[in-house]
């Protein structure tokens, strides 16, 4: 069975904070970070909107990327984002994710 890993970027707003991670299953980690499920970083700052992702079949492959991205320098990230997403859209409902208002009032929050 093969698998698929996701490199990705989050953004708080159109050239706000943005964040940089890896995950097996991209709907499930963005909108873990919708709900501010674990707290640090992207909860601290509200970094939530998923502006650019890219799948990899090797882990090893989609780690080496982040570790890359996660280097660059700001302005590298925003021409990879607005290379494919210039309006700095929020992918994640168009990928069928679920909004997380339709859930119980404790994972609800002001959007």
């Amino acid at each position: 069975m093969e698998h698929c890993y996701f490199v990705y970027l989050l953004a708080s707003r159109r050239y706000g904070t943005l964040y940089c991670g890896v995950t097996n299953s991209l709907l499930r980690r963005v909108f873990e970070h919708k709900i501010r499920q674990v707290p640090g970083f992207t909860a601290k700052y509200g970094v939530d909107r998923l502006v650019w992702y890219e799948p990899h079949q090797d882990i090893n492959e989609a780690i080496a990327r982040e570790k890359r991205i996660k280097r660059w320098r700001r302005q590298w990230k925003i021409n990879l984002i607005e290379k494919d997403n210039p309006d700095w859209n929020d992918l994640y409902p168009g990928l069928g994710g679920t909004d997380p208002a339709e859930l119980a009032p404790e994972h609800q929050r002001n959007w």
